[in-house]
């Protein structure tokens, strides 16, 4: 009867957020990535803080794993400037001969750090809590599957940081795929919860394809079509 109280839990995973690992150490790098991939993040790499700072420049990031012991750090501290909203939650890697000089710069919402050799349960436990940070509190009235959020109470849609300016039948659209994530939903099924009644492959095909173009400009893709079946939403 007290069997379930000897089972570990399982490890915290993720739903496609991007990850950025900035760190000299290449043995260190590979635990890292393959860990997090593991639990359903989608990590790159960079093992300087210019390379860092260059990925960061070309693509946003969910979260920043951070080396504090790379020399060229300059940039990605005055990063630490930015508003709140639009700079990537930090975890710092450090060693306990490092601590004291981490902590006084410590403090700002979004920020933790671990001790090497690092402990994978701790990453991914970590990691979690800041991106569980970063996200908004769904309102009541909203649907929401990483990072994409749809409020019925104003009609509105957001993908992170960034408004989707939908049409109506685009807003119908991606409420039935998100309400929907992970089963192909056929073109007549789709249709009819659209326009309520069957249109032309043709229609809903553009509807799709517009659709894609506002919700897919930042990865992982989120609209899938499933040859000769369908559509269906998720990150793969």
């Amino acid at each position: 009867m007290y069997a379930h109280l000897m089972e570990k839990p399982a490890p915290p995973r993720g739903a496609g957020q991007r990850l950025l690992v900035i760190a000299g150490d290449c043995a260190e790098t590979e635990l890292l990535t393959t860990t997090l991939e593991l639990a359903d993040y989608r990590v790159r790499t960079a093992h300087t803080g210019a390379e860092g700072m260059a990925r960061l420049a070309r693509c946003p990031y969910d979260l920043v794993v951070l080396d504090v012991t790379l020399p060229d750090l300059g940039q990605l501290a005055r990063g630490r400037r930015m508003a709140p909203a639009d700079r990537p939650p930090l975890l710092y890697l450090a060693s306990c001969d490092a601590l004291h000089r981490l902590l006084p710069e410590l403090g700002l919402e979004g920020e933790d750090y671990v001790i090497r050799p690092v402990r994978v349960p701790e990453v991914l436990a970590r990691v979690q809590v800041l991106l569980r940070r970063r996200a908004p509190e769904p309102r009541p009235g909203a649907l929401g599957r990483g990072g994409l959020v749809l409020d019925d109470l104003t009609c509105r849609a957001v993908r992170g940081p960034r408004a989707l300016d939908l049409t109506p039948a685009e807003y119908r659209l991606l409420r039935h795929l998100l309400a929907n994530a992970g089963c192909v939903l056929s073109k007549e099924q789709i249709s009819r919860h659209v326009w309520g009644e069957f249109r032309g492959h043709q229609a809903i095909e553009k509807l799709v394809s517009r659709l894609r173009h506002k919700v897919d400009r930042e990865e992982p893709a989120l609209i899938h079509t499933r040859r000769g079946f369908g559509y269906w939403l998720g990150a793969c």
